[in-house]
């Protein structure tokens, strides 16, 4: 047998039969929902129950990494879109009509990442339109974790029963 070959008999290169597509489905889901617009959640929390220089702390640091998200989006939004769109075209061509599970897997973690930086493009402009302090600021970083995790949950359902198809499909049709 030929080094290729017992390569790729002992790492299973299909995607949603081998582990670390897994692991980076669960990485990819556990770090977006704590990161809330590149602020790690557990500070909205201390700034919540302490206030003072961890509210202000809290309030800066959104400031700046709305100012940020929003100076790109505006910059080079329309460039990024059509970047995405034809990613994601081809990801979903390659994948469901052509049977690429790569492309499967790389659609299925892309579009709701997708949904979420369209989330986020919504959360900064309500925060820059006036929920930059105190309650009405937790609440929207909140209720942005909050859709941001179901909309994880949604991806990893759908991909779980994608990926269990996937995996009894090759097996009765390769056994």
């Amino acid at each position: 047998m030929d080094w290729y070959g017992t390569v790729f008999e002992v790492i299973d290169m299909r995607s949603f039969s081998n582990l670390w597509f897994w692991i980076v489905l669960a990485v990819l889901w556990s770090s977006t929902s704590h990161w809330v617009l590149g602020v790690p959640f557990d500070m909205v929390a201390r700034a919540r129950r302490s206030g003072g220089q961890a509210e202000q702390d809290l309030e800066d640091l959104v400031r700046i990494n709305t100012n940020r998200f929003l100076y790109i989006v505006d910059e080079s939004g329309l460039f990024l879109s059509a970047l995405t769109s034809a990613f994601l075209s081809g990801a979903a061509i390659l994948g469901f009509w052509y049977g690429v599970e790569l492309a499967q897997a790389l659609f299925l973690l892309g579009f709701p990442m997708t949904l979420v930086g369209l989330l986020s493009v919504y959360s900064a402009r309500r925060i820059r339109a006036g929920e930059q302090a105190g309650e009405r600021l937790w609440r929207r970083l909140r209720l942005h974790r909050v859709v941001t995790q179901m909309i994880g949950l949604v991806s990893i359902f759908v991909t779980a029963l994608w990926g269990m198809f996937q995996n009894l499909s090759v097996g009765v049709l390769g056994g």
